[in-house]
């Protein structure tokens, strides 16, 4: 057995939004001159996650870890559109090699919020899902 790690989940995460038909980021935006963001999109925002004991004497090979997925858009409705896209993508188990997962467990987030440090300014919402996985 070897200890699970983070990267291939949130590769799972990532490749689930995208098969979604959503534009993904991890991490934040581009940082590039001249980079304009489209009028919506999603951002990933990992934790490290946590491995631990299947039991007292086992290796440390169950996951679970936190992902934020923050939904922007140029109006509210738009923002809100790619929560509802996030949720139907994230809404059956990832697909991690050797590994079976759970379905992502939606934590929900705080309402919608204005960003006016951008030009023009956006809306976006932060969606938390638990992923967990063990070894199949």
């Amino acid at each position: 057995m070897t200890t699970p790690t983070v990267l291939p989940h949130v590769d799972a995460v990532q490749a689930a939004l995208t098969g979604g038909g959503l534009t993904v980021y991890v991490g934040g935006t581009p940082t590039d001159t001249g980079w304009a963001p489209p009028d919506k999109f999603a951002v990933i925002y990992p934790d490290p996650g946590m491995a631990s004991r299947a039991s007292l004497a086992g290796e440390r090979t169950d996951f679970t870890n936190l992902v934020q997925v923050t939904c922007v858009g140029a109006s509210v409705e738009r923002a809100l559109w790619v929560a509802d896209k996030v949720r139907q993508a994230l809404a059956g188990p990832l697909t991690v090699a050797g590994r079976k997962t759970w379905q992502p467990e939606d934590q929900g987030g705080p309402p919608i919020q204005r960003d006016d440090d951008v030009t023009p300014p956006l809306w976006y919402v932060p969606v938390q899902y638990q992923i967990q996985s063990i070894p199949s």
